[in-house]
C-alpha cells in the first residue's frame, strides 16, 4: 500500500485483516498527493469505523505528521503546524527546481552562501554546484549529505540539536556558530507570508534563520506561491529585509501589488522557465 517510498508510521497492527501500520502509511501516501483527507472517505476506503480512523489521525497528529481539521486532516501548514520534512520533500518538485534556477542566477563563483533548513534547499544544493567554487554554510542535513564529498565546495556544517521534523540542526550551538561567521548571501525559505511579513511556526527555526540573515551581507527569500496570504505564530522578518523574493508562480494579485508598491524585488520563477 505504500507508494511514496518513505515509511512514516510506527509498527502497530489493527483494523479488520489490515495492519494498522499499513493503513496509516496509506493515509500518509494519500495526503502527500492530495494534501487533505476526509474522515468518512477514509473509513469507507479501509472498511473500518470512523472511530478507528479518528484514532489513526490522532496518532499521526501526535507524531507531527498531519493536523486534524473538521471532518478530516491535512498536511497544509497552520499557524502552529508545518508538515514533516519527508512530506514536503515529495511535493512541488517542479516548482522547487524553477526557484532553484532563479536563485542560482544571484550566485557568483567564490561566494560564501548560507543555506537554511527546508525541503527546497535539497534541490538548491545540486544547482549551486554549477557556481563552484563556493563556500556553503548550512544547518540543513539534506544539504550536508548532498555536498559533504563534493570537490570545489567548502562545506561548513553548523552543529546544534537535530530536529527530524525540519531535518536540520538548531539551538544555541547553531546560533553562536553563525554569530562568528560572515557570508555573502543567505538563502531563506518560509512557510507563510502575510502582507509584507514572513512568518514561521517554530521559534527555534526562527532564531536560526534570523542568525543567518544577520550573518549575511544580503538575504534572499524563497517561498512557494501557495504560502502567500498565510501567517504563522512567529514573525520572522519584514519583506523589506530581503534583497529579493523568489516564488514559483504568481501569488494572489493583492500580494503582488503590495510587494511592488513597497518597491520590493519579486521574481516569479515561472517567468524564468
Amino acid at each position: 500500500m505504500c507508494n511514496s517510498g518513505v515509511r512514516f508510521c510506527p509498527n502497530q497492527r489493527g483494523g479488520v485483516g489490515v495492519r494498522r501500520e499499513d493503513r496509516r502509511q496509506a493515509i500518509m501516501d494519500i495526503l502527500v498527493k492530495t494534501r487533505v483527507v476526509d474522515l468518512e472517505d477514509l473509513a469507507s476506503r479501509f472498511a473500518v469505523s470512523k472511530m478507528t480512523i479518528h484514532r489513526d489521525l490522532d496518532d499521526l497528529e501526535q507524531a507531527g505528521l498531519l493536523r486534524k481539521v473538521r471532518g478530516g486532516a491535512t498536511v497544509e501548514a497552520g499557524t502552529q503546524f508545518e508538515s514533516d520534512f519527508r512530506i514536503r520533500a515529495m511535493q512541488n518538485g517542479e516548482g522547487k527546481e524553477r526557484m532553484s534556477r532563479a536563485v542560482v542566477d544571484l550566485i557568483e563563483p567564490g561566494m560564501s552562501v548560507l543555506v537554511n533548513d527546508g525541503s527546497m534547499a535539497a534541490h538548491l544544493a545540486g544547482v549551486l554546484l554549477e557556481k563552484a567554487p563556493l563556500t556553503v554554510i548550512t544547518n540543513n542535513a539534506a544539504v550536508i549529505d548532498r555536498l559533504k564529498d563534493v570537490a570545489r565546495v567548502s562545506l561548513i556544517a553548523l552543529g546544534g540539536v537535530y530536529n527530524a521534523k525540519f531535518n536540520g540542526f538548531f539551538g544555541v550551538v547553531t546560533e553562536q556558530s553563525l554569530s562568528r561567521l560572515r557570508a555573502d548571501i543567505a538563502l531563506i525559505s518560509v512557510p507563510a507570508v502575510d502582507g509584507l511579513r514572513a512568518f514561521h511556526m517554530d521559534d527555534a527555526v526562527v532564531r536560526s534563520k534570523r542568525a543567518m540573515m544577520d550573518a549575511a551581507a544580503q538575504s534572499v527569500l524563497i517561498v512557494n506561491h501557495q504560502r502567500f496570504g498565510r501567517s504563522a505564530l512567529h514573525v520572522l522578518a519584514d519583506l523589506a529585509e530581503f534583497s529579493a523574493i523568489i516564488t514559483d508562480d504568481a501569488p494572489p494579485p493583492e500580494d503582488c501589488a503590495a510587494i511592488r508598491r513597497a518597491g520590493l524585488r519579486l521574481t516569479i520563477a515561472k517567468e524564468q522557465a
